[in-house]
């Protein structure tokens, strides 16, 4: 395990910039001041999530963006330049929206647990984002919105991620109205986690992420796997699901390993399986 952690590596350029150090894989959307989810953004992030699928040095994956603002949505300039094609921007418009979804489910089905660092405003597509990841820290100085209502678009995509997250009188509150709502309203919705001062945020989310390290990857990948199919299942069966799903998570060797570190006092030795 300890070979696994050492592993530095960074990738500075292009729109998502990567770093990896002690298990953690940090993602930064780096095109500033919007963030936009632009075509190219989105296949770049596309590109970095689906390479650390298999890749056994990464353990976690933070999410954090350059600049005020986390992620403005999607690239709306790029949008209404596809208005003059033959089919009014039709294809263009799907291809975007299917981008994105395929970016969306891809974080919740994701291996590894994904936090997003959020420090700034997150709107639409960019709340959407932050609503798709496993945990959210923001700073006091994050804010949220689903704005589309504002200019004739409804945030029906976000509007999935977002009311899987806060109720519905919430999220319709958000939708409808169109307003920005703080931090301390977002983690009393449930959209994020924890609201920390700007100062303490990359140490607050450094350590929920080598917490997360410090645990079995496979299950990891098992729990995670298991919480969001549950979610979608009713009560009868959910818990058939998950009684299957605690079987062959006795059975693992990881399990085998972990409950006899317990008895035994003493800390496990992970071999992700």
């Amino acid at each position: 395990m300890a070979e696994i952690v050492a592993i530095k590596r960074s990738v500075p350029e292009g729109p998502v910039r990567s770093s990896l150090d002690k298990g953690v894989l940090r993602l930064v959307l780096a095109n500033p001041p919007a963030n936009a989810l632009s075509i190219e953004t989105m296949t770049a992030l596309q590109a970095q999530l689906d390479g650390a699928r298999d890749d056994k040095a990464v353990r976690v994956i933070v999410l954090a963006a350059q600049g005020n603002v986390f992620c403005a949505g999607h690239d709306l300039k790029e949008m209404t330049a596809h208005r003059g094609d033959a089919d009014r921007g039709r294809a263009f418009f799907e291809l975007t929206m299917s981008r994105c979804s395929a970016l969306m489910q891809s974080i919740v089905r994701h291996p590894k647990p994904v936090i997003a660092e959020v420090d700034g405003l997150a709107t639409a597509a960019g709340l959407q984002l932050v609503a798709s990841c496993d945990l959210a820290i923001a700073t006091d100085q994050a804010a949220f919105c689903t704005p589309g209502i504002n200019i004739g678009l409804f945030c029906s995509t976000p509007m999935v991620a977002l009311s899987r997250n806060v109720s519905r009188k919430q999220a319709m509150e958000m939708l409808l109205t169109g307003e920005t709502i703080d931090a301390t309203t977002a983690r009393d919705f449930g959209l994020v986690n924890r609201v920390v001062p700007r100062e303490y945020l990359n140490h607050i989310v450094g350590k929920y992420a080598q917490t997360i390290v410090s645990k079995s990857p496979s299950t990891l990948k098992i729990g995670k796997e298991a919480f969001y199919a549950q979610a979608e299942m009713g009560l009868v069966e959910a818990y058939d699901h998950a009684a299957r799903v605690m079987v062959e998570n006795m059975l693992a060797s990881d399990a085998e390993e972990g409950i006899g570190a317990f008895l035994a006092k003493r800390q496990p030795e992970w071999k992700g399986e």
